[in-house]
């Protein structure tokens, strides 16, 4: 955002191509890097961070196509034809006033809001460090959406798709030289070298699209010659294209091996929904004692084969992301949290490794982990399959428990255990009181997870850990027995 500011006053002292170029870049950056941050941190100023500057960009883009288009016309033109004066002719006719628009643009671009917002989101980046795993996450995310787009390229010759991945690569290198710059060092000279040859692409597109609208009947030809010109230029850089981005040797396969995959992936899948619900929640303190209970008794129903549902593995990294990701729709001020919550889940991108049902599953937990509870024939709850629900219920039913739990009373998670028979499940909780009251409100926080198991859930106090006192030897020698 600094760079931005002075290459702001580069241009208004001297609006020279380079000049132009270098603050469109500089505005790239910070537009391509809060795309990135929106996606775990709803505050607003990200979102401004892409408005402000977008008016002084799209001018700035007008007057960078012409700088372009006239080198591109200069650079391929073998004598004079009437199809390269009418070109030059227009694009020198047209900068005088996209520069004078691009300069009022500037002028009107509000540097004190554009500060306000550095102070404000220099705080708000120290969430995602880089190089963290979850910086990584993000850098993951953004690869797979530039290969999609790449795939998508590769099936046609349109412009339309080609540019769209240009976009796609720019988004991952800013993300990368950003977030991860020790992987950037190693990459940024294929990263630019495959953006140059894209941009190369939409230029002569864009090109040839000025030459088709110059048409007229006397200079068929010529426009004929330009077009064949302006296609084998194309072609060139396309065929380099796939020379770096297909086969074994693909530069797409070096940059995924360089990023998490497999279990280091899952771990960075959470770490990126951690930012997400540290970002909005209040009070993490909570949260994260909340998150521990959940933990333990998902765990402590395990080991006694309470349900299906505990011994999978899944669904453990569920819950510990419903838990933690309880909060994130607080901001939104809303009467009912946790359909914010549901609400800014679903605007979100689903992580790496998770699947869409896991995904869907996480949503529909943290919804009704309190409040109201879910009818067969109500809400987002009716359109769920039967195993579904019996899953929502199961997860969720964890969940408002250790809500309950952390509000009555100082209970310890470690120690944590349950027993079971035929007729109920005992669960022992370290530093369980005893009283009407909380009685209450255990039943309340209990009877979704009963509903789910079948079967009575019995809350009892944990007897106290058996202190073991090993016996003092009787001679001088520590660790030495006496001989008798």
């Amino acid at each position: 955002m600094e760079r931005v500011l002075k290459e702001i006053d580069h241009v208004r002292n001297e609006p020279s191509a380079d000049a132009v170029h270098d603050l469109r870049v500089a505005i790239r950056r910070c537009r391509s890097l809060a795309t990135v941050m929106q996606q775990v941190d709803a505050d607003p100023s990200w979102g401004e961070l892409r408005r402000l500057p977008r008016k002084v960009f799209r001018r700035l883009g007008g007057l960078r196509d012409s700088h372009i288009m006239q080198d591109w016309v200069q650079k391929l033109s073998q004598g004079h034809d009437a199809v390269q004066t009418e070109l030059q002719t227009g694009f020198a006719a047209s900068t005088p006033e996209l520069q004078q628009r691009a300069l009022k643009a500037i002028e009107n671009f509000d540097e004190k809001a554009w500060k306000r917002m550095q102070r404000r989101l220099r705080r708000r980046s120290r969430l995602v460090p880089a190089e963290s795993l979850a910086a990584q996450c993000l850098a993951v995310e953004r690869l797979e959406e530039a290969r999609d787009l790449h795939a998508s390229a590769l099936r046609t010759d349109k412009p339309g798709p080609w540019h769209e991945l240009r976009v796609g690569i720019k988004r991952f290198r800013y993300t990368v030289e950003s977030l991860l710059p020790e992987h950037y060092a190693a990459w940024s000279d294929n990263l630019k070298r495959l953006q140059d040859l894209l941009g190369d692409v939409h230029d002569l597109d864009v090109l040839a699209e000025a030459v088709k609208l110059s048409a007229r009947p006397e200079t068929l030809d010529a426009q004929n010659a330009w077009q064949e010109k302006l296609r084998h230029q194309r072609t060139q850089r396309i065929e380099t294209y796939q020379q770096l981005t297909l086969g074994k040797t693909s530069l797409w396969n070096d940059w995924r091996h360089g990023l998490p995959y497999g279990k280091r992936l899952a771990l960075a899948s959470m770490a990126r929904l951690r930012v997400t619900a540290r970002a909005a929640d209040t009070r993490p303190m909570r949260t994260a004692h909340v998150s521990r209970l959940a933990a333990a008794l998902f765990d402590a129903l395990r080991r006694v084969h309470a349900a299906p549902i505990f011994g999978e593995h899944a669904m453990r990294r569920v819950l510990r992301a419903a838990a933690r990701l309880q909060r994130v729709g607080n901001t939104d001020n809303s009467r009912a949290p946790q359909k914010a919550s549901l609400r800014r889940l679903r605007s979100l991108p689903m992580p790496p490794s998770w699947t869409f049902d896991e995904w869907q599953l996480l949503g529909l937990t943290i919804r009704y982990h309190r409040g109201p509870e879910p009818e067969p024939d109500r809400g987002p709850f009716a359109s769920c399959s039967e195993d579904e629900q019996k899953n929502i219920r199961a997860l969720a039913g964890v969940l408002r428990l250790a809500r309950v739990l952390r509000k009555i009373s100082s209970v310890d998670c470690a120690g944590m255990y349950a027993e079971k028979s035929a007729d109920a499940i005992l669960l022992f909780v370290p530093g369980l009181t005893d009283s009407v009251e909380i009685a209450a409100r255990l039943a309340a926080g209990k009877h979704l997870l009963e509903a789910y198991l079948g079967k009575p859930l019995v809350l009892k106090t944990a007897p106290p850990p058996e202190n073991i006192v090993a016996l003092p030897t009787q001679t001088g020698e520590p660790g030495r027995p006496v001989e008798s």
